[in-house]
């Protein structure tokens, strides 16, 4: 499932007892983040949207492993499937450690103009709120995002990524409002920032859209980070300390910012 060349992710054991769920994670990034966190101890959610029988191929690479893991689908934009989704964890595991929202999207076709925005702003927010009930003192959310995203009001990125980055900068800003509640209730939040990765859908649609786009940003970083390797950062950023200023760059950030990477 994934493929880490150096050794384990996370120390065997340093998860144990805790309890996880990833949005979007029947393939990707969201899969290989389970299969490092399960490896670490975690029992983990797999949640998907309408591909149970990939979500349950991952379940069964984890527990093939020795690891713990369900699959419960959910479109994360319907709020009603999303309540079922957590009274299911709540009934299984009675509560939640750490909260991966992982599930983004917006280039795919036939889903309206507006769903970039209801994924990846509304939903998020509708995920959070349905977590906190079981999330304690102690836990935390991380939220995936990208570079073009992160920093798009200071740099532009393609005219076919920009409707999808605009929306999951919105859906970023929108959880760091959430910071101060969150804080009161002893919940950490991080933001994991990555320059395009190779081998997502969203890269390959953007490709599509527009051939070379990868190259050319491969060019410009140097390298690109592949899927398992972005997904051991998303893994590292659920349990290591928070930065200061709550995000996590992973990769060149040489051409958003003028900080190194």
């Amino acid at each position: 499932m994934n493929d880490a060349s150096t050794g384990p992710v996370l120390p065997a054991g340093s998860l144990d007892g805790r309890r996880v769920l990833i949005t979007g994670s029947s393939r990707g990034i969201g899969a290989d983040t389970a299969g490092y966190l399960a490896a670490a101890g975690a029992s983990v959610v797999i949640n998907y949207r309408n591909k149970e029988a990939r979500a349950l191929k991952v379940v069964a690479a984890i527990e093939d492993a020795g690891g713990t893991a369900v699959a419960f689908g959910a479109d994360l934009t319907d709020a009603d499937e999303v309540a079922g989704m957590f009274e299911n964890v709540r009934d299984l595991w009675g509560g939640l450690d750490i909260l991966v929202l992982n599930a983004s999207g917006g280039m795919e076709s036939g889903m309206g103009e507006d769903y970039a925005l209801r994924l990846n702003r509304d939903a998020q927010l509708g995920v959070l709120d349905a977590a906190l009930p079981l999330l304690g003192e102690g836990s935390r959310v991380v939220f995936v995002t990208s570079h073009q995203a992160h920093f798009i009001e200071t740099v532009a990125t393609m005219p076919e990524y920009e409707p999808v980055a605009r929306s999951k900068r919105a859906g970023e800003d929108a959880l760091r409002a959430r910071i101060p509640e969150l804080a009161e209730r002893g919940i950490e939040f991080v933001v994991v920032s990555g320059d395009m990765i190779e081998g997502t859908i969203t890269a390959t649609l953007l490709e599509r859209a527009r051939p070379g786009a990868l190259e050319t940003r491969r060019e410009e970083a140097g390298r690109l980070y592949t899927v398992s390797e972005f997904a051991a950062e998303v893994a590292r950023a659920a349990q290591e300390p928070v930065p200061a200023d709550h995000t996590r760059y992973v990769g060149d950030v040489s051409g958003f910012t003028d900080s190194p990477a």
